[in-house]
């Protein structure tokens, strides 16, 4: 395995991958994927937004061409790292877009942002995850034995069953998976002061993972503007049918700022 040692000094590249590379694009939006999803689930994104808008996904270890490297298992160092890597990054306005628990390392990671005036996100959207300030969603998925865990994803609606038949493919993605469900299960909200961005929320009307009152709660979490939106769909809804609808808001949210 990948030591962690120098990792974000000597690879910065790694975290964050251009779906494409947009040298001219006026706004990012930095997009982090769900436990055990790799960066790739955005990479279709850039063709529903306008030119003006590059498309960042982070690619955590534990997956994609960072498979060898050790997932991290607890957030303060997850977002830490994350935030030197985009500190290192070009300024543009930023959105931060995170989906389940990529929705809570975007709030940490925006609040890590906020401190430093030149990488201040212009918003938060967050998709199908309770809010920060209700804590762990005290699910210890991570603690199941490998098949049962893979039961897990196949129920969740994420992970296609055929995948159950091949073990090597298992061997490869569960370690990942099983170390963003502990780092979810750990998770522990510090009390700061709301965000002074914007937060935009969405939810899938059929995603039993999350109630409408906890994805609300994110209001608590802003001093500036909130909205929140139930779209159809389960919680891998932004993967779904109704994923072109929440980009079409987002992208008119971004546009915005362009």
């Amino acid at each position: 395995m990948t030591l962690r040692t120098g990792l974000v000094a000597a690879g910065r590249s790694r975290w964050l991958l251009r779906f494409p590379p947009r040298p001219q694009a006026r706004i990012r939006l930095l997009c982090l994927p769900g436990a055990g999803a790799a960066a790739s689930v955005f990479r279709s994104w850039f063709e529903l937004l306008p030119p003006e808008v590059e498309v960042c996904a982070v690619q955590l270890p534990g997956r994609g061409a960072r498979l060898r490297e050790v997932p991290y298992t607890a957030m303060e160092p997850l977002a830490d790292a994350l935030a030197e890597a985009v500190r290192a990054e070009p300024p543009l306005p930023t959105v931060i877009f995170g989906h389940s628990l990529g929705s809570v390392v975007g709030f940490e990671l925006a609040d890590r942002l906020a401190r430093d005036p030149a990488h201040t996100p212009l918003s938060l959207v967050a998709a199908a995850h309770q809010a920060p300030g209700l804590g762990s969603a005290g699910l210890p998925y991570h603690l199941l034995p490998a098949s049962e865990l893979a039961e897990v994803m196949v129920r969740l609606g994420g992970t296609p069953r055929e995948v159950l038949a091949k073990p090597e493919l298992l061997r490869l993605t569960l370690p990942s998976i099983r170390a963003d469900f502990e780092l979810d299960y750990s998770y522990r909200h510090r009390v700061r002061p709301p965000l002074a961005v914007p937060i935009s929320v969405f939810g899938g009307t059929e995603d039993r993972t999350v109630s409408v009152p906890e994805l609300a709660a994110w209001s608590a979490h802003t001093s500036s503007a909130f909205s929140l939106r139930m779209l159809p769909g389960d919680h891998f809804f932004p993967t779904g049918p109704s994923g072109a609808e929440m980009l079409a808001q987002v992208r008119a949210d971004l546009l915005q700022h362009v």
